[in-house]
């Protein structure tokens, strides 16, 4: 029977229930706040007001593409056609049915969003009180949509409070950019070939998947003899616990059968295996990953500045030369996008420059990867924040960044004890954007 649980997803913390399995899901956990984690408090220092503040979002939960559940749909066929019996924690397979839908939100991830909104406006509310944010999303169904529920709990939260201008009506994302290969976005990676066709995480992961995929397929067939299934389809059928989990009920409450097939250990080694999909991918484990984050970095640096975007690598320039389509003036934006190409804009920012190689035959804690982990940061509706401060000890604004409320110090700069750079040395620091990073090799 699925096991239903209490409610957990909240405003503040996202969710929170039993998270010793369901934030172990890499880039399939739902969102759950890193606050209780961050080395330094996420608080907005005392004395220090936020004068700017940029949220780039991934969408929230969804279901698998339709790729992958036409793949989860023939595995399921293959496993009931296949087993001569169906024994133990494997009994329900033999009468189980697959019912996901593909590509879109579900109503949890939805949710999600909507609580994104909130918060983001809780948070700032001391700009977002009297504005409303300049959106753009890429044009995906599923971002499109994440950016609308977010603008819906953002605008909640505004007629909440007392102090706002409620004559405001319901922001609407300015601008949607294309997802294809004749449309340059900077919130979807696709216009280098040579990334594209790089196949550096499909090997990396195959490694790994040797290293803790065999003794889980050695208790399939035994619970379930006869039964045809590879390794290779060990990873496929771990997502299935996941992607039921936010599709089977509003708030996720109900946990897939298939959670119970695997142990804690081998969450783990599920979540470093998608980790190291993300890290050589799209992050600093991939020649060619952090270079399809420049261009977003590059019109970070022009909001920031207030100067003209210079960028040659994936910037829209029709889109970011028009003020109505790429204002240089506002203090409050948000972006909504995908997770790879997230990763690829972290590591554009240099966040994770203090993380060593990962290790492709071992399983290596949040600790030692300085952090980086694929469900710390690029689960379900993640959410970067990047806040220009001003503080009355200093008279040049400083910078800093918050991935899922965990304050990650900065690179590049002279960092000070709350994770933060002075914002012209911080941009000075983003030497590898401003240069264009290696997309002469694209």
């Amino acid at each position: 029977m699925p096991l239903k649980r209490e409610s957990c997803s909240t405003v503040d913390r996202g969710y929170q229930c039993n998270p010793n399995i369901t934030h172990f899901w890499g880039q399939n956990s739902p969102y759950f706040s890193l606050s209780d984690v961050s080395e330094i408090s996420p608080e907005i220092p005392a004395g220090c007001s936020v004068t700017f503040a940029q949220v780039l979002s991934r969408h929230g939960a969804r279901y698998p593409t339709a790729k992958k559940t036409q793949l989860y749909s023939d595995i399921i066929t293959r496993i009931q056609q296949s087993a001569q019996s169906f024994n133990g924690d494997f009994a329900f397979l033999e009468r189980y049915n697959y019912t996901l839908g593909a590509e879109d939100l579900t109503a949890f991830g939805e949710d999600e969003m909507t609580k994104s909104g909130i918060q983001f406006y809780n948070r700032y509310k001391t700009l977002a009180s009297s504005i409303v944010p300049f959106v753009r999303a890429s044009g995906s169904d599923r971002v499109i949509a994440s950016g609308e529920r977010f603008l819906e709990g953002f605008q909640s939260a505004k007629m909440m409070d007392p102090s706002s201008n409620k004559n405001d009506s319901l922001p609407k994302i300015s601008v949607i950019i294309a997802e294809s290969d004749s449309s340059n976005n900077t919130l979807d990676h696709s216009g280098c070939a040579a990334f594209e066709d790089d196949n550096t995480k499909d090997i990396v992961q195959s490694e790994f998947l040797e290293v803790f995929a065999p003794a889980i397929l050695d208790r399939f067939k035994a619970g379930l003899p006869g039964v045809n299934l590879s390794v290779s389809d060990v990873p496929d059928v771990m997502d299935i616990c996941a992607f039921e989990t936010v599709a089977n009920t509003p708030d996720a409450s109900q946990l897939s059968p298939f959670c119970s097939l695997f142990t804690e250990e081998e969450w783990l080694q599920y979540d470093y295996y998608q980790s190291l999909g993300k890290y050589y991918g799209y992050g600093d484990g991939n020649p060619l990953g952090a270079t399809q984050g420049v261009g977003f970095v590059n019109e970070l640096i022009a909001r920031l500045t207030n100067t003209p975007v210079e960028d040659h690598t994936t910037v829209n320039h029709t889109l970011d030369s028009n003020p109505e389509t790429f204002p240089l003036n506002a203090t409050l934006y948000a972006d909504f996008s995908h997770d790879n190409t997230i990763a690829s804009i972290h590591a554009a920012l240099g966040l994770y420059n203090g993380t060593k190689k990962l290790s492709t035959t071992r399983v290596q804690s949040v600790a030692e990867t300085n952090g980086y982990s694929a469900a710390w940061t690029v689960p379900f509706s993640a959410r970067t924040y990047v806040e220009m401060m001003q503080c009355s000890s200093e008279n040049e604004p400083f910078v800093r960044i918050l991935v899922n409320d965990r304050v990650v110090p900065l690179h590049g700069c002279e960092v000070d004890s709350l994770g933060r750079c002075k914002r012209d040395d911080f941009v000075r620091g983003l030497s590898f954007a401003r240069s264009g990073g290696n997309w002469a090799s694209c």
